[in-house]
């Protein structure tokens, strides 16, 4: 047997484990290797884009996503221990063409430049305010502190999550 017979056979994909997800309140099933990352598995095969690969060692927060109500980097959670389970991304935020009010008060602070860490941030924000209603604007700069954003400067940031808490009163 040549080397490229076995490239073709499918002993490659024979450790695959089946997960079931439930992604935005939508039900996924897949295979996937052991070692499929959750932000790799809601990318790729689910094709929610929204939910960024950032520095792919927890660092960033670009991958922030809820699993089963919990802000969660998706690099660090492997597909097969979300099976099982719900995840809320990015587009999961929305209601329909309705945005969520953390993304509304995001744009209307201009609490983002180029985008990147948006997604992210505003998974970790909600998260916060979920925890903390009513935060100080240390509280929420604490709370932020494992999302990164190498563009504003957080000040607009920091200013939108104020703003979505004191919408919730």
């Amino acid at each position: 047997m040549l080397i490229s017979d076995l490239c073709k056979t499918d002993s490659v994909n024979a450790n695959n484990v089946a997960v079931q997800v439930k992604v935005n309140g939508a039900s996924h099933s897949h295979e996937v290797e052991p070692r499929t990352l959750l932000v790799h598995y809601l990318r790729e095969d689910v094709g929610l884009t929204g939910t960024n690969v950032g520095c792919d060692t927890s660092s960033c927060g670009a991958c922030t996503v809820h699993l089963n109500g919990e802000s969660v980097k998706s690099c660090t959670v492997l597909a097969v221990q979300a099976d099982e389970m719900e995840v809320t991304t990015i587009e999961g935020l929305a209601n329909g063409d309705e945005m969520h009010p953390m993304q509304t008060c995001f744009m209307n602070n201009h609490a983002l430049q180029c985008g990147y860490c948006t997604p992210g941030m505003v998974m970790a924000s909600v998260s916060l305010l979920d925890e903390n209603p009513n935060p100080t604007e240390a509280e929420v700069r604490e709370g932020l502190e494992g999302n990164l954003c190498r563009c504003t400067g957080y000040h607009n940031i920091v200013k939108a999550v104020l703003d979505a808490a004191g919408g919730q009163k």
